[in-house]
């Protein structure tokens, strides 16, 4: 412990990284209950954030006099623009370094829930900044501090305020310098659980964003920004390099870049008067430039946003670049808060799972530190160019130059690594093995699968279908082909899903064993009348054709309609408005006069083509088919299979369709018993763990648990290994 204590900060957190590390690989997947101690590290970071935002920004600007703030706004904010537009534009060159690697991945509620349409009104212009704050609106929150920061400038008497404002700041850093403290006990906890629960696929493909991000910095580092100093003023790259380097290291030692603003301003000011570029204009816009500056988001800042466009390429569903307009300008507003606060932010705004903020936690441990770094960059850049204009010195038309020619650098360079990256780091998809080797999250019963179907005896059919069951001591059940995830076979022949799973939980309290059958939906009307079987399954959505010749239970799950479409044409699929208005668009579904009428209602220009499976449109069977209208819910699982299609919700679309069981009409104590009891596993929680299982891929039983020193070395905790599978071809 007494050498612990003895290290530096940053030593400090590198130690609880290694550690948390090698804890996770020691213990597995048990590592991941420190999660909850990472999470309140999060939160911890998310504490003091926009308080600062709302006191450094109404602080930084209410201080300057009416003249020179106009000056140097004018000049300052036409800078700090640029270099955000040069940032931006770099981050837009990293996916070329990303490998065109197969994806796909399990349903996420993000995909279908529609959450704030963008408004730009309530993002930018907080009517209310109190609820802004609390619901962290920070383009709003920024838009308010510098208008009051603004306004502050012209009012009398301000001294007390600015200097409670001050002080209000000092605490806040204090509070911060508190976290900072306790960081090494957070970084332990998250990297811990990340290498206790990440498959090593997930750590390959993280090292591809922080490779990307790397190659960036370098860019944007060592060549994009001192070489706008160097081409656009007097000054020289050797320069820049040799004044910036001193801030750039002590900030990357300390992770942050307050400690060296003074550093900053010093280093520039005996730049500038090394050259004879100094005088009173330029001492007094480095005094005003380097604090100032600091309250608006720096390139290191922004380049953390690319975690962004690794996170769409991770789930296989990049952003277009119809997007990127809409990406920069959210990205930059939102910037002015940390990445804690923004990235949750973005990732909930373009409908990706949230969940990945984890991921970028753990690649920030290499990436902040450079990201601090880039930024004490950033501060020296603008002081030197502002101060090299207030004298006439600079040249615009050299920046764009610049400009232009290290964006066009960033891009070879990404394309370079992205060669590389695509030959040196191994992969394979592995998404659709997974899914058919998956098992019942449940206990199973006594099952067996029959191929013929058995009448009751007309006794036996006259009598009410629950007694049968309970007196036969065999509840039999059907299920259509082709019904993933909710009844299939799985790679070891098991009828699996999250039908079965609830049937296993129905047959474990009646006390009865199972007979499973697979039959075409044709049938089952008859095959229920007959007592062939005695319930029909496989996420049956419910119509009015249907109603009229089955009983149904309650739904228990409301699918989404969704479209199914090649990986290629998803971006022309966003938005449900210009969908509709394609005078040639073609889309297969299965049969159903009910859901027909309806996509016919949403799409009227399209062509229907009824098909009996899926599969006929997902093996290229369909060539002239634009799209397949399913649900979401199941759409994910046969991407998973298919991972060269993809799950889209239109923007507009919400319609749900409601699923259920079915069983023979006239029996009344069997569909009252059935609701009663998924009533009761409703409130207990049993259906959202089969729901969380097979259609969100939580708790992923069936897969052979994370590596671990713990269970493969010692043999703690192994149970019976799976059995190898079959091919993924039989999947039905």
């Amino acid at each position: 412990m007494k050498f612990f204590s003895n290290l530096s900060p940053f030593s400090k957190v590198v130690a609880g990284l290694v550690l948390g590390i090698l804890l996770g690989v020691f213990a597995g997947e048990p590592a991941g209950a420190l999660e909850i101690v990472g999470n309140a590290y999060i939160r911890l970071l998310q504490m003091t954030v926009l308080p600062y935002i709302l006191v450094s920004l109404i602080s930084g600007l209410g201080r300057l006099d009416a003249k020179m703030a106009k000056h140097i706004g004018a000049l300052g904010g036409s800078l700090i623009l640029f270099l955000w537009l040069i940032t931006l534009m770099t981050v837009l060159t990293m996916p070329f370094a990303y490998p065109d690697w197969t994806a796909s991945a399990f349903f996420s509620a993000s995909l279908v829930d529609e959450g704030a349409p963008f408004d730009p009104l309530t993002l930018y212009i907080p009517a209310n900044p109190f609820f802004s704050l609390s619901n962290t609106i920070v383009p709003a929150v920024v838009l308010f501090s510098i208008c009051l920061g603004l306004a502050l400038i012209a009012v009398p008497d301000k001294d007390g305020l600015l200097r409670g404002l001050h002080n209000l700041s000092e605490a806040l850093m204090r509070i911060a310098s508190f976290v900072a403290k306790v960081a090494p006990l957070g970084i332990f906890a998250i990297s811990a659980a990340a290498a206790g629960t990440l498959r090593l696929e997930e750590l390959g493909r993280l090292q591809v964003y922080l490779w990307a991000y790397l190659g960036a910095w370098l860019v944007l580092a060592m060549v994009t920004l001192p070489m706008l100093v160097a081409w656009a003023t007097p000054l020289s790259y050797r320069d820049v390099l040799r004044e910036a380097r001193v801030a750039m290291v002590t900030a990357f030692a300390t992770g942050t870049v307050l400690v060296v603003l003074p550093m900053i301003a010093e280093r520039c000011k005996e730049l500038l008067t090394e050259r004879e570029l100094m005088d009173e204009k330029a001492d007094s816009t480095v005094d005003v430039l380097v604090p100032t500056a600091y309250s608006f988001p720096s390139a290191g800042t922004l380049l953390g946003l690319a975690f962004i466009l690794f996170a769409a390429w991770f789930i296989g569903s990049p952003l277009s670049p119809s997007q990127y307009p809409g990406y920069t300008v959210i990205g930059a507003l939102s910037a002015f808060g940390t990445m804690a606060v923004a990235l949750p932010f973005m990732l909930d705004f373009f409908r990706l799972p949230t969940d990945l903020f984890q991921l970028y936690l753990l690649g920030s441990v290499v990436t902040a530190r450079f990201a601090t770094a880039l930024a004490a960059m950033h501060g020296v850049v603008i002081c030197l160019l502002g101060a090299c204009a207030m004298m006439n010195r600079m040249s615009w038309r050299r920046l764009f130059e610049v400009g232009a020619v290290g964006v066009a650098i960033a891009g070879i360079a990404m394309l370079i690594l992205g060669f590389g990256l695509t030959r040196t780091i191994p992969y394979e998809y592995t998404g659709d093995k997974s899914f058919v080797a998956m098992s019942l999250a449940g206990s199973p019963v006594d099952t067996v699968q029959v191929d013929t179907l058995v009448p009751l005896p007309p006794p036996q059919g006259d009598r009410p279908r629950l007694d049968v069951v309970r007196e036969r001591g065999t509840l039999r059940v059907g299920y259509p082909p082709d019904r993933l995830p909710f009844a299939f076979r799985n790679s070891a022949a098991e009828v699996v899903g999250l039908d079965m799973d609830i049937i296993n939980d129905l047959a474990r309290d009646l006390r009865v064993t199972l007979e499973v059958v697979r039959l075409d939906l044709a049938d089952a009307e008859a095959a229920l009348e007959d007592g062939s079987i005695d319930l029909l399954v496989g996420g049956i959505a419910v119509t009015p054709a249907r109603a009229s010749v089955f009983a149904f239970t309650n739904s228990y799950l409301d699918q989404t309609l969704a479209l199914i479409v090649r990986d290629h044409d998803r971006d022309s699929f966003a938005n449900l408005s210009s969908v509709a208005g394609r005078s040639e668009l073609s889309v297969a579904m299965m049969k159903s006069d009910y859901y027909e009428d309806a996509v016919r209602g949403l799409l009227p220009n399209a062509a229907v083509t009824e098909v009996e499976s899926p599969r006929e449109f997902l093996r290229g069977e369909l060539e002239d088919v634009d799209a397949l209208v399913y649900s979401a819910e199941t759409g994910a699982a046969w991407t998973l299979i298919y991972p060269r299609y993809s799950v889209i919700v239109p923007r507009g679309l919400s319609y749900k369709a409601p699923v259920g069981f079915a069983l023979p009409e006239g029996q009344p104590e069997l569909l009252s018993f059935l609701n009663t009891w998924f009533d009761l596993k409703q409130k207990n929680g049993v259906l959202k763990q089969f729901y969380e299982h097979w259609i969100l891929g939580k708790d992923d039983s069936s897969v052979e648990p994370r590596w671990s020193v713990l269970r493969n070395v010692l043999g703690i905790g192994v149970e019976k290994p799976l059995q190898p599978g079959d091919d993924t071809s039989s999947t039905d």
